[in-house]
């Protein structure tokens, strides 16, 4: 197949596409690289099965390039996924992350893309009211980015109806995994990961208890693979292990696996975050024969052996 993936120069992305390449597939990624890093496609550059394309997806000239190469899918994982950034500039999130999602939805439609992948978010929920969360949850925006999120949501359901455009929206727990940046709010494993490798204090917020469900990187990539077939369309589906795990113990595993001191500082909890959240997949079982295959440890292992190589190289 030919198949475009926004965001590819993502931590996220960026293995979606070698997994793609690597099961023969046609490749185009479309990144501005705001956010993505060239550097986390040089092995995709070497497959003349792949072009990367440096553009906002809010570019008119995106629109050109899917009628020009018409790729039979999407995987939509371009957005804005900071909820703080959301709620100091909530304009600039609804630009990216609903004007965005309607460019790409208009791109596919005039490429003549079979579905469209669309990467959502455990944020559409809000808080949740039984935990694991099931994939029919009441959903609750608490968030601009929230909302942006659950308005793209409306938006394909929109182009199906008025396109025939199928999708299928897979709605993310905690992702971790390599080439996951430390920088910023979302990724606890690889900020605990590079302080930790690199001597630095880390910090707890609160007592060290809320929890959350981790799911490694190449878990949620096998689940954009399988929702990219005639699987689950027109639904939602969480990928997440339905497993809680606290900070402070998700502190210790990473701890052990860089072979450092497990001694974590604690502040004041911050207003807003959530004490738990995990989610039900078993939908996902049956709708795209899809589980989660990586247990935490063996996860962050791999993790920290490819963010020990990366700081060596720096």
């Amino acid at each position: 197949m030919r198949i475009l993936v926004t965001g590819g120069a993502g931590f996220i992305g960026s293995n979606l596409v070698d997994r793609l390449l690597a099961d023969g597939h046609e490749v185009a990624a479309v990144d501005d690289l705001s956010g993505g890093d060239r550097a986390n496609l040089a092995e995709a550059a070497r497959s003349p099965r792949f072009a990367l394309h440096e553009m906002d997806i809010r570019d008119p000239a995106l629109t050109g390039l899917a009628a020009e190469w018409r790729p039979e899918v999407v995987c939509h994982l371009a957005a804005q996924i900071s909820v703080r950034k959301s709620v100091a500039d909530p304009v600039h999130d609804a630009r990216l992350n609903v004007e965005g999602t309607a460019s790409v939805l208009t791109a596919a439609h005039h490429g003549g893309t079979r579905k469209v992948v669309f990467a959502s978010s455990v944020a559409v929920y809000g808080v949740p009211e039984a935990i694991p969360v099931p994939g029919d949850a009441r959903t609750d925006p608490r968030s601009p980015y929230a909302a942006s999120k659950l308005s793209a949501e409306v938006y394909l359901a929109a182009f199906r109806a008025l396109h025939g455009i199928d999708y299928t929206t897979l709605v993310l727990s905690n992702v971790y995994g390599p080439r996951q940046s430390p920088d910023g709010e979302a990724g606890v494993v690889a900020i605990f990961t590079d302080a930790l490798l690199s001597g630095r204090p880390t910090v707890l917020y609160g007592d060290g208890g809320q929890t959350r469900d981790y799911v490694f990187v190449d878990d949620v990539v096998d689940g954009f693979v399988r929702a990219c077939g005639e699987a689950g369309g027109g639904r939602r589906f969480n990928l997440g292990t339905g497993l809680q795990t606290t900070d402070r113990e998700l502190h210790a595993l990473v701890a052990a696996a860089a072979g450092a001191p497990d001694e974590p500082g604690l502040a004041e909890a911050r207003q807003g975050d959530l004490p738990a959240m995990a989610v039900d997949p078993a939908p996902a079982f049956e709708g795209l024969g899809w589980r989660p295959h990586t247990d935490l440890a063996t996860g962050l292992k791999a993790t920290v052996a490819w963010a020990r190589a990366r700081q060596a190289t720096l």
